[in-house]
């Protein structure tokens, strides 16, 4: 019996990462790396807003990494006790950019020329729930502008949905991070950076994760030289 047992292979362990939409094509490269330094481990991503994700993670899901676009939801999961103690990291930076279709013929190259009106519709994620957003918003009513813009604003689930508006000519500009942007270079193009308080990327093991020592060890691979590869070549600086 127990030559059986010594034979069997081991389990692989599900470890499930739910991160912020915007890391989905990095992720998706890190996964293999971090797979092939952990055999028996397989990752399962859940993409999806920051907000909605933090929402899975206290409602009870099974979750085991959280990986956010801001660190004020990160600094929600923490006052809710939802972090395992000591694993939280950050890992990458990012910038807001405001794109527009590729064949658009007005390119603004300020946030003021957004009042303009071939900008009838502008896009950008849901500020209640979408960390992309609330950096927009907050820009606009920085330079005083969001009491124009919001009227036309279209509001999306995700970073992700924006940048599908704007590609489809739904949205003649959208908010959007600038990796997002690299990935439609074809159907999008950048119109300028929005200035923004830094826009900085959080990892945390999950307190009640099922496999903890694999959680801590994914969020600290994030900040390995390979990952940051990874994250370098999605567009992602060092945080």
């Amino acid at each position: 019996m127990l030559g059986v047992l010594a034979a069997a292979p081991a389990l692989a362990a599900d470890l499930t990462v739910s991160a912020a939409a915007s890391l989905s094509n990095a992720f998706r490269g890190i996964a293999p790396l971090f797979e092939s330094r952990n055999p028996g481990t397989r990752i399962v991503f859940n993409f999806a807003a920051s907000d909605a994700l933090l929402a899975q993670v206290s409602r009870g899901a099974p979750v085991d990494v959280f990986a956010s676009a801001d660190e004020e939801t990160m600094d929600r999961a923490g006052n809710q006790k939802l972090l395992a103690a000591g694993s939280r990291r950050t890992f990458a930076r990012n910038a807001l950019v405001v794109v527009i279709p590729s064949d658009a013929k007005v390119r603004p190259s300020a946030l003021a020329d957004l009042q303009q009106p071939a900008f009838r519709r502008i896009t950008l994620g849901s500020p209640a729930s979408v960390p992309a957003g609330r950096y927009a918003r907050s820009a606009l009513e920085a330079a005083k502008l969001w009491p124009a813009v919001e009227p036309r604003a279209v509001f999306a689930q995700n970073v992700r949905q924006a940048l599908d508006y704007v590609a489809r000519g739904e949205a003649e500009a959208g908010f959007v991070y600038a990796t997002d942007a690299m990935i439609m270079k074809d159907r999008v193009q950048v119109a300028f950076s929005v200035p923004t308080t830094p826009i900085l990327y959080p990892a945390a093991a999950i307190a009640g994760s099922a496999h903890i020592d694999a959680a801590r060890r994914f969020v600290d691979f994030l900040l390995s030289p390979e990952a940051q590869a990874v994250l370098a070549r999605q567009g992602f600086q060092k945080p």
